[in-house]
């Protein structure tokens, strides 16, 4: 193996004029190749670097070593997971025929679409068809042996699942269109439709959580969480995927909001950042473990607003239609039809050089 620390020791023996060829020949991992010998070997102490280079392969055996201590945080000798950038590129794309002509492509017309939108739909079923064997397979825990017999019905599980989730693209449509059209009628600050589909944050997330939803119910694991999550991680908006939203659902400002998986919203709902619909304290069995498959998380009836930081919890929970729940308020009990609910006003107190002011409160 080629010793740096010798290729350093050597540089001092060569007269000057041969010092540029010694630099052409010198290995690519020392620095001076990228930023010249000269100014890196006078500027730079060199054997602190090298020291420490050779302590990284006795830092990588540790790194490994804990992989054998830490089964629950690696993937090894199983068969391959979906991969997020994959995950991200299939979204990409679903958003490209989702909203033609508001992404990366322009100059669509209603003569050459067609073409665009077939070779998005047949890169997309190639894609889909590997997320889901990978996903099912995994989720059947077949990850660790899987013989041919058990591959060849995953696979054929992952193109039915695939196709199922691809015809439903032009329902999705309609129901994204509702979802548009709620955030035009209930934002005044909105001038367009465009506008709703170009810059909403709420459009993104609702988005995403349509299509993974879908994937949701044809029962593919973790795909539609991943989709979800990124979409969280790019809005600040969680929604689960298992959550069951009606039409024309609009989200106003988003950041914070969190719609659990077993929570119900029914039409035209209207929620504004910070919402929760979350989950009270989760009930264990005998055994201490959590309860799960329960509804854990509120039902929202038709034509509710939900303004900032409000907190509604409990599967039991039901918010009656047409209510209004204002700011803050915290709700672990049902409300029934009609109700508006308020946090009473706190008393205010202002001061102006030292001397109290009368605080008017009105709009």
């Amino acid at each position: 193996m080629f010793s740096n620390l010798a290729h350093l020791e050597n540089l001092n023996k060569i007269p000057v004029q041969d010092k540029k060829s010694f630099h052409l020949s010198c290995p690519p991992s020392l620095p001076w190749r990228k930023v010249g010998w000269r100014n890196y070997y006078h500027t730079t102490p060199m054997l602190p670097i090298l020291e420490n280079k050779s302590r990284l392969p006795n830092i990588t055996e540790q790194i490994v070593a804990s992989y054998k201590e830490g089964g629950t945080t690696h993937h090894l000798d199983h068969c391959p997971l979906p991969r997020y950038s994959d995950v991200v590129d299939v979204l990409e794309d679903l958003k490209e025929i989702l909203y033609p002509g508001y992404r990366n492509r322009d100059c669509l017309r209603s003569s050459n679409v067609i073409y665009h939108v077939g070779g998005i739909v047949d890169r997309l079923y190639d894609r889909l068809v590997v997320l889901c064997e990978r996903a099912i397979c995994h989720g059947q825990g077949e990850s660790n042996v899987c013989t041919p017999e058990k591959r060849s019905i995953i696979e054929q599980t992952a193109h039915q699942k695939s196709m199922e989730f691809l015809q439903q693209i032009p329902d999705i449509r309609k129901m994204l269109a509702k979802d548009v059209e709620a955030a035009y009628a209930g934002d005044p600050a909105c001038t367009s439709l465009d506008e709703v589909i170009f810059c909403y944050p709420g459009l993104e997330a609702i988005t995403v959580y349509r299509l993974a939803h879908a994937l949701y119910k044809l029962e593919i694991p973790l795909i539609p969480r991943m989709m979800t999550e990124w979409a969280h991680g790019k809005t600040g908006i969680d929604i689960h995927p298992g959550a069951v939203i009606g039409e024309y659902f609009f989200i106003d400002h988003g950041t914070g909001i969190v719609i659990g998986g077993t929570a119900i919203i029914g039409n035209w709902v209207k929620l504004y950042q910070g919402v929760t619909l979350g989950a009270v304290s989760f009930p264990r069995d005998s055994s201490g473990e959590l309860v799960r498959n329960t509804k854990r998380h509120p039902t929202v009836e038709d034509n509710v607003v939900i303004y900032a930081n409000a907190t509604i919890l409990g599967g039991k929970t039901v918010i009656g239609k047409d209510s209004v729940i204002g700011s803050s308020v915290w709700l672990t009990s049902s409300v029934s039809a009609g109700t508006t609910v308020i946090i009473e006003k706190p008393g205010l107190k202002m001061r102006n050089v030292g001397k109290e002011c009368a605080v008017n409160e009105e709009n």
